[in-house]
């Protein structure tokens, strides 16, 4: 009789078997220290085996500046081709972005597969994408990737001789044609994001008008946002102990401890470096968080340097114009926070530490949460005629009443109402102002 464990054992073991064995390049530049490039190294070797790649060794080097035939210096580049032929890699990865040039030139040197970061990390996006809007912006940013990447094959110098008035003469190489063809695909992509965006677009202003307020999570990638997801929601969401495990964005409906419901969501996770040409292509789903009411920072209290997770994230948040929406810094994974996690958390004021996974600590999110909320909402101040008590039922029913007076001509109610709502009461409304508490 077989044992289904043993199975799945010597699975894992075959497939571990094939798996592309790569040797990781890091070099130290300028004012960066050894630690910095370990730790650059220690996140390429989880990107790598993300994607499916066992890292085989590795080789550093301390420059000023970057080589420009090979970005590492000749003598490296002998060094790290002797590594690749005694440990049988066809492939290096360099934690640093090289220019098409110098990606050419090390190929060429090392006679195998030279990749940089930004390559590891569209894989990965290629395998974890599965909306047709995350196809098409993966696509779009492999695509960009690519382009300037093309080269010119063995036969690549032979023209392509056309027939016909019009098509005779030296006609166009091997590598025009690919060229033109992704430049038509880029530029077909481009519009099919344009309109998933304007239906994105759509669906937000739908959400906008039912007068929810909108909470995104963000944060490096494998933070816990997902869990937290989960956690505060029961929404489902796929969670694996991996880079870029979510790529497209989930909506759910939260309710907080005051009885008001907002609209939480989750979205896809950054990282150091993350690639220009991917923050671009996703701009239509990232787009969410720069039109948040609250930004709900998810750190992973266990790792190394949070701190430096957290300048990361608010780099991209930058980069897509969300910088200025009101931030709420949640410290995850608390059952593993060390004496360095534990200060940090006091030192970003009014951040929490909960364990999304074991449910620690989320009535204390959750409560913080809901004070954050009414801190930043508006208070509508409302005259309500005495005899109007179908009015003063719709406030109750709609909004939060902070406060009810007698005038002499009616009740003067102030409360925390939606944009829609205040809307349909315009007719009672006397001054909109921001809650202060």
């Amino acid at each position: 009789m077989s044992n289904p464990y043993q199975e799945a054992l010597t699975q894992t073991l075959i497939e571990r078997s094939f798996r592309e064995r790569i040797v990781l390049v890091g070099v130290t530049m300028g004012g960066q220290t050894d630690e910095e490039t370990d730790e650059g190294l220690d996140e390429l070797s989880l990107l790598i085996d993300t994607a499916g790649a066992d890292e085989a060794a590795r080789v550093t080097q301390r420059r000023d500046v970057p080589d420009s035939a090979f970005y590492i210096g000749k003598g490296k580049v002998e060094e790290l081709k002797e590594v690749c032929l005694a440990l049988d890699a066809d492939t290096v990865v360099f934690d640093n972005e090289l220019t098409p040039g110098q990606q050419y030139n090390l190929e060429r040197a090392l006679g195998r597969t030279a990749l940089d970061r930004t390559a590891v990390i569209l894989d990965i996006f290629a395998q974890n994408a599965h909306t047709q809007e995350g196809k098409a912006q993966v696509e779009l940013a492999m695509l960009r990737y690519r382009l300037p990447r093309l080269r010119r094959g063995a036969k690549a110098g032979l023209s392509q001789q056309g027939g016909g008035i019009g098509t005779r003469g030296p006609g166009e190489t091997r590598l025009e044609v690919d060229r033109r063809r992704i430049m038509r695909r880029i530029e077909k992509l481009e519009r099919d994001l344009k309109d998933l965006q304007r239906t994105r677009s759509t669906q937000r202003k739908s959400r906008s008008r039912s007068g929810l307020a909108s909470v995104v999570i963000v944060g490096y990638t494998n933070a816990g946002k997902s869990t937290l997801l989960n956690s505060l929601t029961r929404a489902g969401v796929l969670v694996e102990d991996r880079l870029f495990a979510t790529l497209d964005p989930t909506t759910r409906r939260l309710s907080l401890p005051g009885g008001e419901p907002v609209l939480l969501t989750d979205t896809v996770g950054f990282i150091r470096a993350l690639p220009h040409g991917l923050v671009e292509s996703f701009k239509s789903t990232l787009e969410v968080a720069a039109a948040a009411d609250m930004l709900v920072h998810v750190v992973d209290g266990s790792a190394t340097h949070p701190d430096q997770q957290i300048t990361a994230v608010r780099e991209v948040l930058a980069e897509i114009g969300a910088d200025n929406v009101p931030e709420f810094i949640v410290f995850n994974k608390a059952d593993m926070l060390d004496d360095h996690g534990a200060l940090l958390v006091e030192e970003y004021q009014g951040a929490v530490a909960v364990s999304a996974l074991k449910q620690e600590g989320m009535d204390i999110l959750l409560r913080r949460l809901s004070d954050r909320m009414r801190a930043i909402s508006k208070v509508t101040e409302l005259l309500v005629p005495f005899e109007r008590g179908d009015i003063v039922a719709s406030v109750h029913r709609e909004g939060e009443v902070v406060s009810i007076e007698e005038a002499e001509t009616g009740l003067r109610i102030r409360a925390r109402l939606s944009e829609a709502s205040a809307g349909r009461l315009r007719e009672f409304v006397v001054t909109t102002s921001n809650s202060g508490n």
